[in-house]
């Protein structure tokens, strides 16, 4: 009966150790849902502002200078409107690439938990032989 007792205590623990990981995993998705739907959210109102900026920038502009020279006024925003969305392209790719990958504490965790296993069941072979 103690090697059964023994299989059921180590099913207990694998269970608890399993129950243990998905919550963190739970956890790590809700945090960064929430991080993901709040930058979504601010990135759109501020798109939102910067475009209606820029519209109204370019009407003043060409009002402006309506008379003399509005073709070189015309050139000279969309020339810098697309230096600025090809640099803003570039930094939101390094972004993307920097974020740290979903659920990386889990599978951290997983490894370690891996790597415990597997020197448990080796030291206690060695105990056998």
């Amino acid at each position: 009966m103690a090697i059964l007792d023994s299989v059921g205590q180590l099913l207990a623990t694998s269970l608890s150790i399993v129950h243990t990981r998905l919550e963190l995993a739970s956890v790590e998705i809700e945090e960064e849902l929430g991080r993901f739907f709040s930058l979504l959210l601010w990135s759109l109102v501020a798109l939102f502002c910067a475009c209606f900026a820029l519209v109204l920038l370019a009407v003043l502009l060409i009002a402006v200078f309506w008379d003399n020279h509005r073709i070189v006024v015309v050139a000279s925003m969309i020339s810098t409107l697309f230096a600025v969305a090809l640099g803003l392209g570039i930094w939101l790719r390094s972004q993307f690439s920097k974020k740290p990958r979903l659920l990386a504490s889990t599978l951290a965790e997983l490894h370690q938990d891996s790597v415990a296993l597997r020197g448990q069941s080796v030291a206690s072979k060695e105990e056998n032989s």
